[in-house]
Parts: structure tokens; C-alpha cells; sequence
């Protein structure tokens, strides 16, 4: 059977000119990076993750996280809950007073501080309370769509996704995305594409999007054509390569995909990148934010262990230029950086969660104390 490759995204009320979807990312999609990200190519470009009893208590952090500039043609954000009541109040604040345009919810953070609170990839397996989440977010947000991101499952003993994306779907979602690993295995070994053609067929009335080990454009069309789903997420794949988007928009035309950029236009990007921090967070916090993307920029690059150990202590914007300004801007970029992991690469790991959490799958309740009060990583 042919897989026609989609052009275009639509997510209830909202298009998204390529199906392309910036995958939230603790500490990393900052509103500098998705303006970063969004200056190479179309797409939906997500916030970083809050919690919705920290938005609803009016956390500091929490409500610059779910903060958009000026230019971000779509306000997106993700939430997390492990309460309806908090969930929908939530909702309701992010589109009455923050005035978003698309809200996902998350069933997969696979982090253990998440789980062990019943949070995240723990969640789904409550099935009861599950619906009830996620009728409460689709309730709350009349026309703004509302989408759902899963995991596999805990683990291989217990998976979700087949379920939990049909209930997704019973209850007004919009779309749904699977990470195609369970959340044992964290970002270890392959992702289960097979997995994804399964939610495909089982969810069949709105979009289903793809998320897993795509660090190239031709492995968005690889998934496209080997699950059917409607569009990809991507998460690790940008690190250190906002062009990526720029890559994919033209593999989704049918267009040529432009080759890599060397060093020097990297080195561009970084300088962007480091002042668009340091617009948002102050020059302190702003470099110190961006200390972990110069290793993701330099990948493979042979610029050397003191350089870059430099960068990843530098303190203000002149030293990072400083720094870079030393570099060869002429380096091409190394052909076997192309498909190296960046980001989190730990796993396989047990999943914690809450005393008594596996046994009571039927119990609609939250779990005391389940809502983290602040956001991020």
C-alpha cells in the first residue's frame, strides 16, 4: 500500500502549514529556542512542560514558562495533571487570560520525579482518571484543540497507548502523538514505529503523530510511509540543529533538502541563540541556559576538549563570542554527526510510581499529592 505523504497539519480549528510539531523539552524550548527553531521552517513549536496546579497557584516560574513573544504566530503549550478539577482550571486560565491557541497534555514524561507522583507515563495506566483529565481539558478549552502525548507504556508488561489513545479520541482530542518507546526503556535502544502504525489504526477520526529516533529529514518520511501517521514530532533531533526544521518543511513539499551547514553558519546560529537567551532570562541566567546547547552545536566538530570545556563554563555573552570567535567557521560539517544521539541517551531504568499504583488502575481518584507545584526539569 502507497502512504501519501501529508503536506499539511490540522489540529481542530488550528493549521500547521507542514506536519511537523517541535517536541516539548524540559529546559530546551524556551521561547528563544522555538523563535530560533520557527526562523527555519513552518511548523507547531510547543513550550516546555508545566504543571497545571503551579500555573493555577500562580507559580513565578511556572507562568513565565507558559509566556509567548510578541512574534509567536501560535501560543502552544503543554500541561501536565494528575487531577481534573486543577486540570480544567488550569485550561481555562491558559485560554482566558494567556489566550493560547493550542494546548497538549502530557501522558509521557518519563522522568522519575513525574511517574513516582503518578504524573506523566504513569498516568494512563489509571484509566478512570486518565478520561476524566482529558475530558476536563477538552471541556475547558471549547474551540481551542486540545492533543494528548503518549508513551508505549510503563514498561513491556504494561502497556497503554492502544487504549489510551482511543479514549483520547472518545473524548474530543484533537490528535495524538506517540513516543514509540516504553517509559522503562527512557531514550534507550530503538524506537517501536511498529507501535505507531498500531495507534494509527486504532485511532482513526483525528491525527496521529509520530515521536521517536528522527534525526534526519528522510526519517520523517521513513516513518510517514511506515506507520501512516498524519505527522511527526520532534524531540532530540534538534539539539544543536534548528535547521532541521528548515529540512523537513522541504522533504514534506517534495523539495530538495538542502545539505548541512558548515561551521561558520553554526557558529551563526549560536550567536543567535545565546542573545535570544539572554533577551529572556538576563545575561547570567541566559548563558548559563545555553552552556548545554554548545556541546549539541559542536558535535563532532573538531574544535578540541578546552574549547569546549570553555563554552560550557563561559559566564557572559563576549566570553561565548570570544570563544567562538577562535573557531574555523571554513570546518565542514562532519557527515558522521549527522544521525549521533544528542540529549538524554540514559536507559533502560525501572519506573517509579506511587505505593499501590499497578493494583488500582480502576481508581478514579488522584493520587495525593500528585501535582508538582513547580514547573521544568
Amino acid at each position: 500500500m502507497t502512504v501519501a505523504v501529508p503536506r499539511t497539519l490540522s489540529l481542530g480549528r488550528l493549521s500547521v502549514d507542514v506536519p511537523v510539531v517541535l517536541a516539548p523539552m524540559a529546559g530546551v524550548t524556551t521561547r528563544a529556542f522555538r523563535t530560533l527553531c520557527r526562523s527555519y521552517g513552518a511548523g507547531l513549536y510547543v513550550s516546555e512542560m508545566v504543571t497545571a496546579r503551579a500555573l493555577v497557584e500562580g507559580n513565578a516560574k511556572t507562568v513565565a514558562m507558559a509566556s509567548f513573544g510578541p512574534d509567536e504566530p501560535v501560543r502552544s503549550v503543554q500541561l501536565s495533571s494528575v487531577d481534573p478539577d486543577v486540570m480544567g482550571r488550569a485550561v481555562r486560565r491558559l485560554v482566558g487570560e494567556i489566550g493560547v491557541d493550542h494546548i497538549d497534555l502530557n501522558f509521557g514524561c518519563p522522568a522519575a520525579k513525574v511517574t513516582r507522583q503518578g504524573a506523566g507515563a504513569a498516568l494512563p495506566v489509571h484509566r478512570r482518571l486518565y478520561r476524566a483529565i482529558v475530558r476536563a481539558a477538552v471541556g475547558a478549552a471549547g474551540a481551542v484543540p486540545v492533543t494528548v502525548k503518549l508513551r508505549i507504556g510503563l514498561d513491556g508488561g504494561h502497556t497503554t497507548y492502544l487504549e489510551s489513545g482511543r479514549i483520547a479520541e472518545e473524548e474530543g482530542v484533537a490528535a495524538v502523538t506517540l513516543h514509540a518507546r516504553t517509559a522503562e526503556q527512557l531514550y534507550s535502544g530503538a524506537a517501536d514505529w511498529a507501535a505507531i502504525a498500531a495507534l494509527k489504526a486504532a485511532v482513526t477520526t483525528v491525527p496521529v503523530l509520530g515521536n521517536g529516533d528522527l534525526w534526519e529529514a528522510g526519517d520523517a518520511l521513513a516513518m510517514v510511509t511506515a506507520t501512516g501517521c498524519d505527522g511527526v514530532v520532534v524531540g532530540r533531533g534538534c539539539l544543536g540543529r534548528p535547521w532541521l526544521f528548515r529540512d523537513l518543511a522541504a522533504a514534506f513539499r517534495g523539495e530538495d533538502v538542502p545539505g548541512p551547514p558548515d561551521l561558520g553558519e553554526i557558529l551563526g546560529m549560536m550567536r543567535t541563540h545565546v542573545g535570544l537567551l539572554c533577551e529572556e532570562f538576563g545575561e547570567d541566567l541566559g548563558v548559563r541556559q545555553f552552556r548545554k546547547h554548545t556541546g549539541w552545536y559542536l558535535t563532532g566538530f573538531p574544535v578540541g576538549a578546552t574549547v569546549r570545556r570553555a563554552l560550557a563554563e563561559a559566564s557572559t555573552s563576549e566570553e561565548v563570542d570570544r570563544l567562538l570567535d577562535g573557531l574555523d567557521p571554513g570546518l565542514p560539517f562532519p557527515a558522521e554527526a549527522l544521525r549521533l544521539p544528542r540529549g538524554h541517551t540514559n536507559g533502560p531504568r525501572p519506573v517509579p510510581v506511587p505505593p499501590g499504583w499497578l493494583a488500582a488502575a480502576d481508581d478514579p481518584a488522584p493520587p495525593a499529592g500528585g501535582d508538582l507545584l513547580v514547573s521544568g526539569g
